[in-house]
């Protein structure tokens, strides 16, 4: 138990709303997570004290709470988004794959080990119990709960081992909306097939439909949704338009199948490539950088695509052995050896430890020792015990803020991040300054203000280019789109309806 939640105590919010409220999707990528965070930012702007919750989430993507522990990615940002601090109960279970058919399977924050999909079917029974009482902890500390499914509710071959759509909305006794994404198309049959399938003690559990990403003249959607409700007795809440610029953290890999990249780049503009490995993790890491107009992030899966850039970037993955063979095979270690001396090399967690001279990994892939690609001085061995801290310190002169998650402990004898905090002094990553060579085990540290730009004007000046920074506050640019989402929700959305649907939800 955490102090933050010894500290809370129930009572009436000052706009009197208390309940829950679910929100499932058609899909995966249906808007899902905007929606939670959009209702959980409005919720708090009236005084609501407002948690997310998704009980199993299986992402790439995390996020290290103040007490060490590891959730989803989006629980954390959508806690952000409401103003409160993130905590395990938020996310009880998180699946992070590592292989086609396995995942590690984090419960209440704590790798409890690696699973296929048979064996992790088999205990879900007795995660029931964890996933109720996590949800009964958050429903006894703060006004409303509001709830995400993942995938779809109905997956009828899954449905006897739910854990997180519409069995949780049923044995909690809480209403719950479904997202349709209408950009995809089909969004009348998705969301009347959604319901269809179910079995009736949970197609009554769905009181709303909401659609999202529509372009055009949502009068033209009228008939259709009159149409809709008549079949299937319940009612559409809202439409959300398409936005663009709305970049919240991606909670998977499906984010990255919109690329970044500005076609209108100018010649100063720094041009940072990202390998896209195949197990991917945490690259919400350059959403920072993203984010300067002056930098043009971009994601590659073949050497022949790195042209010449100005920084690589070989990011966090979640299986290290495994995707160092994968850019082995592709020809990315010889490529990465024949860039110009004056381009940029970063590589953060399971990407640092490639950059080392040897692996020694009998946990995550049982490789044993393998011979890493020699750009550092460190060498990583892998051990049972997961490392999941919120970090600060300072680098290149400055503040930065981040978190720590990896098996791996890796020894360097030249690193450049140190890091001073409640988790004690430490020395972190390696540098060779001269062949502009960076590596660090910290997540999140372009997040940091003054660190980013110093390490862009850095990369700029190896390459002869004026960095041109943006001028914004991560932090406060995020709390902006937090807004937006908010103004988007309260704008579209029935918000008189989906206020009436939360209080009807059964007392904790």
């Amino acid at each position: 138990m955490t102090e933050d939640r010894v500290r809370r105590s129930p009572g009436a919010s000052p706009a009197g709303l208390r309940g829950a409220l679910m929100v499932c999707g058609t899909t995966s990528d249906a808007g899902k997570s905007r929606v939670v965070t959009g209702l959980c930012r409005a919720l708090a702007r009236q005084g609501v004290r407002v948690a997310p919750f998704k009980a199993q989430n299986m992402a790439l993507n995390s996020f290290v709470t103040r007490s060490g522990h590891e959730i989803g990615r989006a629980q954390g940002v959508q806690a952000l988004a409401a103003g409160v601090e993130p905590e395990v109960d938020m996310n009880p279970i998180l699946l992070k794959p590592s292989s086609d058919r396995t995942s590690q399977v984090i419960v209440l924050g704590e790798p409890v080990g690696h699973l296929d999909a048979v064996t992790y079917h088999a205990t879900k029974p007795e995660l029931r119990t964890t996933v109720l009482a996590a949800l009964d902890r958050l429903r006894a500390c703060f006004d409303v709960v509001i709830l995400e499914g993942a995938g779809s509710p109905a997956e009828i071959n899954l449905l006897d081992g739910d854990l997180v759509n519409l069995w949780l909305a049923d044995a909690a006794g809480i209403p719950a909306v479904v997202v349709g994404d209408i950009d995809r198309g089909g969004v009348f049959a998705s969301l009347y097939g959604t319901v269809a399938l179910l079995p009736d003690h949970l197609r009554s559990c769905v009181q709303g439909f909401l659609i999202n990403k529509f372009r055009g003249d949502p009068a033209l959607l009228t008939p259709g949704l009159a149409d809709l409700e008549a079949r299937t007795g319940v009612p559409t809440l809202g439409v959300l338009p398409w936005i663009e610029g709305l970049h919240l953290d991606a909670e998977d890999s499906l984010a990255l199948r919109r690329p970044w990249g500005d076609d209108s780049a100018g010649p100063d503009t720094l041009d940072v490539c990202v390998v896209r490995f195949p197990r991917i993790s945490n690259f919400t890491d350059l959403d920072a950088l993203a984010l300067e107009s002056g930098v043009n992030v971009r994601y590659v899966t073949h050497p022949a695509a790195l042209g010449e850039p100005d920084m690589v970037i070989l990011p966090g993955t979640k299986a290290t052995v495994a995707d160092l063979a994968w850019l082995r095979e592709r020809g990315f270690d010889i490529a990465l050896q024949a860039l110009d001396p004056s381009t940029t090399i970063l590589g953060i967690c399971g990407g640092y430890q490639m950059l080392g001279h040897h692996i020694d990994d009998d946990v995550e892939s049982g490789a044993g020792t393998i011979e890493a690609l020699g750009r550092l001085p460190v060498t990583t061995r892998f051990e049972e015990r997961k490392i999941t801290l919120p970090r600060r310190g300072s680098a290149l002169g400055c503040p930065v803020t981040g978190y720590q998650i990896h098996h791996g402990r890796t020894m360097s004898e030249a690193p450049w991040v140190h890091l001073d905090d409640d988790w004690g002094r430490h020395a972190d990553g390696a540098a060779d300054f001269d062949a502009a060579v960076f590596g660090t085990s910290l997540h999140g540290l372009f997040e940091s203000d003054d660190f980013r730009l110093a390490f862009l004007d850095a990369v700029a000046a190896r390459r002869k280019k004026e960095f041109k920074p943006s001028g914004f506050s991560f932090a406060s640019a995020r709390e902006a789109q937090f807004d937006d989402l908010a103004d988007l929700v309260e704008s579209h959305l029935d918000m008189a309806a989906i206020e009436a649907l939360i209080t009807t939800a059964e007392t904790a």
